[in-house]
């Protein structure tokens, strides 16, 4: 007796012998996310907000599919024609942009395909797109091929249990970075030792007669500049200046430089950057566990060398063993105090909303169940919230949470939609060791035989 298996698509549907019918290369929702491609101007317009999100994310799916399927294009491209200058320039032409951008990506879709292959993976499920994959493959740019599959593996590993998403690519990034930390400790002193040395201020021209100076600077250096031209701008805007904040920090900055009064002091704590460090890599004991807010891991020498300089303040934070988290603080008075303020910025470290890591130093403390509802002020009862988040929880259709304990969040938007992050902690939480039962160590310690060495 044959058996026949159904061949189906938006044209109809065949029936075919088992031993001709080839295995299905499109699942049931891949082809569901194409058929956005085929919609009309006026399907769009009839889509009603729900509809109009899932269409984006169908949009997001099969960009990323699209990217995946382009890098195996062009690095089997660079396999065939091996070396070939050429190569560059003919993907240029074909995908109309500069040969320098084509070289970007064939150099992104070789390391996809023989460096992350699980990343590539991702790619292919619609989770990742194209340009944040690059953002994680250039974390891992100074590894060799088999450091860099260990990364793959170990963020595969942490994508899969949970604690990491994909809804937030730059907590993917951040993990990526503490991986190849954890992969290789020794080079990456090196190389940030060397990027140190590779400091440098870079003038672009940009259009409508606007051009950009940046500068690439140590870690902290940076983050302390940055937060004294905020504070300055910050302070001008509160005194009544009618320029938006992103013009007073353009201007606070082209004031400074210049030699010119930008019209306001900085005060001292406007320079504060917190760098966080486990005790055991203070005292040399270890050299994991560093990371600047804002920023991200350090090499634990750079961040020794940042800890010993003398204008450096260190505070003492204790930390539970078993789960890595900041331990439990309380206060009851509405306003939190300056010592409940600077707790709360060690424990949650950027702001809690997913999406969001603005540095919590540079955040309001959110009452996460409302004075006015009884809610104390205490460290379980505040979290970090940016400016612009405190105030979304409040507007209609948007639900914000945190629980501060495990250092999970979650959103949920006016669509029903639910997005969630996990702060990573700083330290790993300590191996647990078994306990070993009292009466096993009072027979050993009344035993009379010799020992056993």
């Amino acid at each position: 007796m044959t058996a026949f298996i159904e061949i189906s698509s938006v044209a109809g549907a065949l029936f075919l012998p088992a031993g001709l019918a080839r295995p299905a290369t499109v699942t049931e929702s891949q082809w569901a996310d194409h058929r956005l491609l085929t919609r009309t101007a006026e399907e769009f317009a009839g889509l009603d907000a729900d509809g109009a999100v899932e269409a984006v994310a169908a949009a997001r799916r099969l960009r990323a599919r699209a990217d995946a399927a382009e890098a195996r294009a062009v690095a089997r491209l660079a396999v065939v024609r091996g070396k070939d200058a050429s190569v560059a320039k003919e993907v240029a032409l074909e995908a109309r942009i500069s040969e320098t951008a084509a070289a970007t990506r064939i150099a992104r879709g070789t390391d996809l395909v023989h460096r992350m292959p699980l990343l590539l993976a991702a790619m292919d499920a619609g989770d990742i797109e194209g340009y944040p994959a690059g953002q994680i493959l250039e974390a891992t740019a100074m590894l060799d091929n088999s450091q860099a599959r260990q990364v793959d593996d170990l963020l595969a590993a942490k994508l899969a249990s949970g604690r990491l998403q994909f809804t937030d690519p730059y907590s993917l990034v951040r993990a990526t970075r503490r991986l190849v930390e954890n992969v290789d400790p020794d080079g990456q002193t090196t190389r940030a030792r060397k990027a140190r040395a590779g400091r440098k201020v870079v003038l672009s021209p940009q259009d409508n007669g606007m051009a950009t100076l940046s500068a690439d600077l140590p870690a902290e250096v940076a983050a302390s500049a940055y937060a004294r031209v905020d504070a300055m701008a910050r302070r001008l805007r509160n005194n009544g200046d009618h320029r938006t904040l992103e013009q007073l920090r353009a201007d606070v900055y082209a004031a400074l430089l210049l030699g010119q009064d930008p019209g306001a002091g900085a005060p001292r704590a406007a320079a504060v950057v917190f760098l966080h460090m486990p005790i055991t890599t203070a005292l040399t004991i270890s050299d994991s566990g560093c990371e600047l807010a804002g920023y991200g891991p350090l090499p634990a020498a750079i961040a020794r060398e940042i800890m010993t300089n003398p204008h450096s303040m260190i505070r003492k934070v204790l930390t539970d063993p078993a789960s890595g988290a900041v331990r439990d603080l309380g206060r009851t008075r509405r306003r939190p105090s300056a010592f409940l303020r600077d707790f709360v910025t060690a424990r949650d470290r950027e702001c809690a909303a997913p999406g969001c890591h603005r540095p919590a130093h540079r955040c309001d403390y959110d009452h996460l169940h409302e004075w006015g509802e009884l809610g104390v002020t205490a460290d379980h009862n505040g979290g970090a919230k940016c400016e612009r988040d405190h105030y979304r929880k409040d507007q209609p259709g948007w639900t914000l949470t945190h629980e501060p304990a495990s250092g999970t969040s979650s959103i949920t938007t006016p669509t029903g939609r639910t997005y969630t992050k996990t702060l990573q902690p700083i330290t790993e939480p300590a191996p647990s060791t078994p306990d070993i039962p009292r009466q096993r160590c009072r027979e050993r310690d009344t035993a009379t035989t010799e020992p056993p060495f």
